[in-house]
């Protein structure tokens, strides 16, 4: 007779579905026994989307070490309320029945890996890896393509798997306004990738390849004859976040949103979602936009 290894299944209640009903027994009764991650998302939440399944295969990759329950706050606003949720995807850890940790927005894998160490006392992420990203990141913020593509391609070396490198190195290429090497670069990284900063890239790689034609000066008259002219202020939040002006798109897009959210199949909520995906995460756009978007549709 044989018997199957421990390490290979997956208890039955290490990740579940929650209710404000059972919030008691799931999350605080739970946590007194191992960490419990709270996960509260929507189904019309995009980074939700991205999240979600990211935070499951981290919590199945720490074998039982913590668990995690998932609370959609449309059916279940109390918890959510309580704990003052004000945007989603959020996420709390708690221990001993208390909420200790937490954070907002879909965040990277080696973010969410971090996350789960410091509650379970895992390893942690690779430092000189980390350093180098973060090196890369400081030197695109401050336009420095040089410093930034050796940065990301130092990561490579180390690690040619590395999501966040490729996206950095495409992030290179698009501030270069090499877009096509952009799309070559990006391909590198998994079609069905949840790494968000590959995900940006591929989404500002989208917005620009939807821009429309028509000269923003014209679309500008015409809201300006008629500021309910949906289709025309659709076609300027693509024109500027095609050219790098996220805010001014998600301003006007959240405007056709607040008069008629359902213009069109909802087209300007789900533009919303790929300019956030663009603009990052934790980007103050996707934030406040996120946090606006949610107070008009839960208004």
């Amino acid at each position: 007779m044989t018997f199957a290894d421990p390490s290979l299944t997956t208890p039955p209640d290490l990740i579940k579905d929650g209710t404000d009903a059972s919030f008691m027994q799931d999350v605080v009764e739970a946590s007194k026994h191992q960490p419990v991650i709270v996960d509260f998302w929507a189904t019309w939440c995009g980074p939700c989307r991205t999240l979600g399944p990211a935070l499951e295969k981290a919590v199945r990759a720490a074998k039982g070490a913590v668990k995690m329950v998932k609370i959609d706050v449309d059916a279940n606003p109390a918890y959510a309320g309580q704990l003052r949720v004000q945007s989603i995807p959020t996420v709390y850890a708690f221990v001993n029945g208390q909420p200790v940790d937490g954070f907002q927005g879909a965040v990277p894998d080696s973010q969410i890996k971090a996350f789960i160490d410091k509650l379970t006392g895992g390893e942690g992420v690779n430092t000189d890896v980390e350093q180098l990203l973060s090196l890369g990141e400081e030197s695109l913020t401050l336009n420095d393509l040089g410093g930034a593509a050796q940065a990301f391609a130092h990561v490579l070396t180390m690690e040619p798997d590395n999501q966040k490198a490729i996206a950095g190195m495409a992030r290179v290429y698009l501030a270069e306004g090499d877009a096509e090497q952009a799309a070559q670069t990006i391909a590198m990284a998994p079609a069905d990738s949840t790494e968000p900063t590959v995900q940006a890239v591929r989404a500002q790689l989208s917005l620009a390849s939807a821009a429309p034609s028509g000269a923003s000066a014209e679309l500008e008259a015409r809201l300006a004859a008629d500021k309910n002219d949906h289709e025309a202020r659709f076609d300027l939040a693509q024109a500027l976040a095609s050219s790098g002006d996220l805010k001014g798109a998600v301003d006007h897009l959240l405007t056709i949103v607040q008069a008629d959210r359902d213009w069109n199949e909802q087209a300007a909520r789900k533009q919303l979602l790929t300019v956030f995906e663009a603009a990052g995460p934790n980007s103050e756009v996707a934030r406040d936009g996120r946090r606006r978007l949610s107070s008009i549709l839960f208004s």
